[in-house]
């Protein structure tokens, strides 16, 4: 179903608020008990551009229609830059932009989660088989739809001298970044099979579960706000092709991402009480967390050379080999602070001219875990109001210490024997006399890794917003199911760990099925 009329009332068992990576697996997965009446709403429409399935295309589908590409407020850690921040306005949501990477993360990631919550099942033991059942790999150990493609002959030489100079200075040769050691280097694990990404949507909803009587898909239908009798949301006021319509639903989960689940609860009311009066918004319920602790990875792009010979260009993403280190050490075990990528093209900031493909390669680097914590508001109480977005990069010492190191690392990488085939000479940033000429070449090469996350985070303590069961604290029949519940952000990209919170959600919901 792609639109309803201005003047029907729709209701349902489940209202499903965001198509995205986190909804389109709840989406399939609630709606297997056919005695439950499921209705996803999105506000994108079903995928369609064909560039969406090649992998090397993903840097050139920013900005596109599908795109929400919101702005961030100018980060003074970043050499007063604003950033694009590209998410999904599609059913698959930002799957169907991402750069494909999947790894779990490490162990003490998730037990910071533990810490946050009082609660084991978000330990990472508790959730191996959560991503058992989520993955399809080659060992044939997992049972679930998502592809986990580790390459191997579509590797880039250059990456294989990569890895080779990471392990020659110390970095363990990993099988892959997902069995719990993520120190060490390793081509990455994608989304990808036979050569194509593969969706969150094309994964959990086939045709198959797409018949189902019980679930119906709205796409091009935006939430304008959740309207609320006592304790519980009893009205979902939205708008779709065919003008303003309500929504009637006993349950109602929230999968709208880091960005729109806390804006569309400050448009109901819900949220701090002072950023709410300043949008011109009643505040019916005085939740100071939502909003905050907004997390963001960056990369500085970067540490760049240019080749000896032509460079091919990447059979995959560009971006094909992470190696995972402690700060300063390359032969320390742990969890990783820092990482180096390995791009198999000149990626670079706005801040540098991009030389010719094939005649440069830059190594990415960045900080695993990071302490800067930002914040989202809205402007208004009006769909069309702009989100303020302050991720407030790079504002820990913590953070400044550890982008120092991990530049150093890309540096001691990029010098290495194991590169001299393909390394000419270093282009950038070329000789830094001072910390201040690190830190500013920092500022100016940092770039966003796509994943916000934090403003609904989960937890015990009286600031949280949604608890362990992902329940927003002040309402019966409401969960936040995305990003935006992340306490603390995983080590690597977080689209794994995305999923893992929907899955071990459906489990629980679908517990007394």
């Amino acid at each position: 179903m792609t639109g309803v009329h201005s003047t029907e009332q729709m209701t349902a068992d489940l209202v499903i608020i965001g198509g995205g990576s986190a909804g389109s697996l709840l989406a399939a997965r609630l709606s297997e008990n056919p005695a439950r009446s499921v209705l996803l709403v999105e506000a994108g429409e079903e995928p369609s551009d064909p560039d969406i399935w090649t992998p090397s295309a993903w840097p050139a589908l920013q900005g596109r229609a599908y795109d929400w590409d919101y702005l961030t407020e100018p980060q003074a850690g970043t050499h007063g830059r604003a950033h694009h921040w590209a998410r999904g306005k599609v059913i698959g949501g930002s799957s169907c932009l991402h750069a494909m990477g999947y790894m779990r993360g490490h162990p003490e990631d998730y037990q910071a989660w533990v810490d946050a919550t009082g609660d084991a099942r978000w330990s990472w033991e508790a959730l191996l088989p959560v991503f058992d059942a989520i993955e399809d790999r080659p060992d044939g150990k997992s049972g679930g739809p998502m592809p986990i493609y580790m390459p191997d002959e579509e590797v880039s030489p250059l990456t294989r001298a990569f890895i080779e100079a990471g392990v020659s200075l110390g970095l363990p040769r990993l099988p892959d970044h997902n069995d719990g050691r993520m120190v060490g280097v390793t081509p990455n694990s994608l989304n990808i099979r036979d050569g194509r990404r593969v969706t969150v949507a094309e994964a959990w909803l086939t045709p198959e579960v797409r018949a189902r009587e019980n679930l119906q898909i709205v796409t091009s239908t935006r939430v304008q706000r959740l309207a609320m009798d006592g304790n519980r949301v009893n009205r979902i006021e939205s708008v779709g092709p065919q003008g303003p319509f309500e929504i009637l639903a006993d349950q109602v989960v929230l999968c709208a991402g880091a960005l729109e689940s806390p804006a569309l609860l400050m448009r109901s009311g819900i949220g701090p009480k002072d950023v709410l009066a300043a949008a011109s918004v009643d505040c019916l319920i005085d939740m100071p967390g939502i909003g905050r602790n907004l997390q963001d990875h960056l990369l500085g792009a970067g540490n760049l050379y240019a080749t000896r010979k032509h460079l091919p260009a990447s059979r995959l993403q560009h971006s094909e080999s992470m190696a995972y280190m402690r700060a300063g050490d390359f032969t320390a075990a742990g969890r990783p602070e820092i990482v180096v990528g390995c791009g198999v093209a000149p990626i670079v900031s706005e801040c540098f001219q991009v030389p010719e493909p094939g005649t440069a390669f830059s190594f990415l680097f960045g900080v695993t875990n990071p302490t800067s914590r930002g914040s989202l508001r809205i402007s208004g109480p009006n769909l069309d109001d702009r989100l303020i977005i302050d991720p407030a990069y790079l504002e820990t010492e913590h953070d400044r210490v550890l982008f120092r190191s991990a530049l150093e690392a890309a540096r001691t990488i990029g010098h290495a024997d194991g590169l001299a085939e393909w390394r000419d000479r270093e282009l950038a940033p070329g000789p830094l006399g001072s910390r201040a000429e690190i830190d500013e070449f920092i500022a100016k090469a940092a770039i966003t890794h796509h994943h916000p996350s934090g403003t609904c985070r989960m937890g015990k303590d009286d600031d949280a917003v949604v608890d362990p069961d992902l329940r927003l604290k002040s309402l019966d029949n409401l969960h936040v199911v995305d990003a935006s519940v992340m306490p603390s952000l995983t080590a690597g990209p977080i689209h794994a760990a995305v999923l893992a919170i929907a899955e071990s959600f459906a489990r629980t919901m679908t517990a007394g099925d």
